[in-house]
């Protein structure tokens, strides 16, 4: 159990400081008219995180990709291929650095609903492909892990957590301390518009490397 939480870190880490729905957390609490839409990200967010996380548990489960005591061969390539993937998003957002585009959904976040914020939330999270990869390899990792059912569900709710608590850290601390938060979230909002190209690259790198390492380990 120890070892797969320790595999978990990293992953939930590069999930939780992805720059855009940290971004967009911040422009949903700061607008007049769509504070509501924060907690629906956040609901969304968090759901994403689960829904894929849990498939591909499910998946590696079912798959028999590990034993009581060490992860199968399968498993192994499963984690080199997403490591290597990993590390071909983050060349891919380097070269993408000079591209500043606002998305054209952040154009419109005093419109949103609280419905429209949960789906963006979800997207982001579970569907967007770099936090996809990084959820898909948490699920692997639980999965072939090789611990109890109980043990998967208690390593499911840490990543969530971990890969959450920028997001919900966000909305939550704004709801409890507006006027003390503001400040701090106006820079670290402009912070993120400028370097957030080059702190994914770095994030998916690292990420990439850590679980290429793990699936050669493995082998």
């Amino acid at each position: 159990m120890g070892t797969v939480i320790g595999d978990l870190l990293p992953l939930g880490i590069g999930v939780a400081i992805s720059p855009i729905p940290i971004i967009a957390a911040i422009l949903m609490v700061l607008s007049s008219n769509a504070r509501s839409a924060a907690k629906g990200f956040a609901g969304g967010w968090v759901a994403g995180i689960v829904v894929i996380t849990l498939i591909f548990i499910w998946m590696s489960t079912i798959l028999g990709t590990s034993t009581a005591k060490e992860p199968s061969t399968a498993a192994s390539w499963c984690k080199i291929i997403l490591g290597l993937a990993l590390v071909v998003l983050a060349v891919q957002q380097w070269w993408s650095r000079a591209d500043d585009a606002e998305p054209e959904w952040m154009a419109t976040i005093d419109k949103l609903t609280t419905g429209r914020a949960a789906a963006i939330g979800f997207l982001l999270s579970g569907i967007n492909p770099k936090n996809l990869l990084l959820c898909v390899t948490a699920g692997i990792v639980i999965g072939s892990g090789g611990v109890s059912a109980g043990g998967d569900f208690v390593a499911l709710i840490i990543f969530t957590l971990i890969a959450s608590c920028t997001v919900l850290g966000v909305v939550i601390g704004y709801l409890v301390a507006a006027e003390k938060l503001e400040p701090t979230l106006h820079s670290l909002r402009d912070w993120l518009q400028v370097n957030n190209h080059l702190v994914m690259a770095i994030v998916l790198a690292v990420m990439g490397a850590l679980v290429f390492g793990r699936g050669i380990g493995g082998l």
